[in-house]
């Protein structure tokens, strides 16, 4: 099981920055990519950006140049860095792990989400 928080929220004017961190625990070495989802009301949750285990990352087109997303293996943390904000990214921010057990089932685990509102 893997237990994942986050944290970082918060209302910013347009333009403005924030970093959101999402706090890892319990069988974190069953890891095998973690990423930053968004949902905004209305909307399908879409992924912004992930990063692999082996350190690959990808980035949604419409945060590219923006964000910056990286992890702290020895705190169990993943970080996202939002430079620039825009009204557009105003959602849920949410953390999602992949792990893989020895039969290579997969699961997903979801953090609770945290609001981040982008005001004009």
């Amino acid at each position: 099981q893997v237990q994942l928080v986050e944290s970082g929220g918060g209302l910013v004017q347009a333009g403005g920055s924030l970093r959101l961190s999402c706090a890892a625990s319990g069988s974190t070495f069953s890891i095998n990519a973690i990423a930053w989802y968004r949902q905004a009301p209305g909307k399908q949750r879409e992924l912004v950006a992930g990063i692999s285990s082996g350190g690959s990352t990808n980035y949604a087109d419409s945060v590219k140049g923006r964000f910056t997303i990286s992890r702290d293996n020895a705190r169990n943390t993943l970080y996202l860095q939002m430079n620039n904000l825009k009204p557009e990214d105003t959602a849920v921010y949410y953390c999602k792990a992949e792990t893989a057990d020895r039969w290579s089932t997969i699961n997903h685990y979801w953090g609770q989400g945290t609001q981040v509102t982008v005001s004009s």
